[in-house]
C-alpha cells in the first residue's frame, strides 16, 4: 500500500487549524490515499478523557510537570492505537497538534524546558516524526479574539498575553530550525488566502517527495 504519511497542524488558539481540516482532506484525496484525521490530546477514548481533564478542571491545579506528563500519556496511547497502525497501512494521518505543541505550550509557555520535552519525545515516539507540519501563525491577540468568539475560554485560552507570546515564539523557533518540515502559514490573512498558501505547500511537498 506504500509508505504512510504523517502530517501535523500546529498553532496557537484561534489560528484556524480546525477550520481548514476539511479543505486539507480535499487536497489530499487527489492523491488517492486513505486519510485519518485525529487530534492531540485526544484521538482515543483515553486520550479524550485526558483532554477533558487538561482543558476543563475547575478548582483543580495542574502543575506544569504533571501537565506535560499527561500530554505524553495521551500521546503514547494515541500513537499505539491510531497513528502507528494507520501509517503501517500506508494511510495519511492528519493530526491537529502533536509534539511541537508540547515544546511550545509546556516547554516554553509553562517553562518546563526544551530538554525535558525532548527526553519524553524520544522515549514515547522513538524515531517517529511528522514528515510535514503546517504552522498556522497568528498574532496572539487576533487568535484569542477568534477563539473567544467561538466558545467559552478553556483552561489554556484563559492564559495571558505573555504565555501566548512565548508559545508563538517557540513555534516560530521550531520552524526556523526545521524549515524543510515546518511550513509557516500567515493565518492573519483571510480564509481564501490561507487556503491558497496551504495548496501551494502541498503542491511543492508532493512534487519533491
Amino acid at each position: 500500500m506504500g509508505r504512510g504519511l504523517f502530517i501535523t497542524l500546529e498553532g496557537i488558539e484561534g489560528a484556524g487549524k480546525s477550520s481548514n481540516i476539511e479543505y486539507i482532506k480535499e487536497l489530499l484525496q487527489h492523491h488517492e490515499r486513505e486519510i485519518v484525521v485525529t487530534r492531540e490530546p485526544g484521538g482515543t477514548e483515553l486520550g479524550e478523557r485526558i483532554r477533558a481533564l487538561l482543558l476543563n478542571t475547575p478548582g483543580v491545579e495542574i502543575p506544569a510537570d504533571t501537565e506535560t506528563l499527561l500530554m505524553f500519556a495521551a500521546r503514547a496511547d494515541h500513537l499505539e492505537k491510531v497513528v502507528r497502525p494507520a501509517l503501517a497501512q500506508g494511510k495519511v494521518v492528519v493530526c491537529d497538534r502533536f509534539t511541537d505543541a508540547t515544546y511550545a505550550y509546556q516547554g516554553a509557555g509553562r517553562g518546563v524546558g526544551r530538554e525535558r520535552v525532548a527526553e519524553l519525545e524520544n522515549w514515547v515516539q522513538k524515531d517517529l516524526r511528522p514528515q510535514l507540519t503546517l504552522l498556522f501563525d497568528v498574532a496572539p491577540n487576533v487568535g484569542l479574539r477568534r477563539a473567544g468568539n467561538r466558545s467559552d475560554p478553556d483552561r489554556f485560552e484563559r492564559e495571558g498575553q505573555q504565555f501566548f507570546d512565548a508559545t508563538r515564539q517557540a513555534y516560530l523557533d521550531i520552524a526556523a530550525q526545521e524549515p524543510r518540515r515546518v511550513k509557516v502559514i500567515d493565518a492573519d490573512a483571510n480564509l481564501d488566502e490561507v487556503r491558497k498558501q496551504i495548496a501551494e505547500i502541498f503542491q511543492a511537498f508532493f512534487k519533491d517527495s
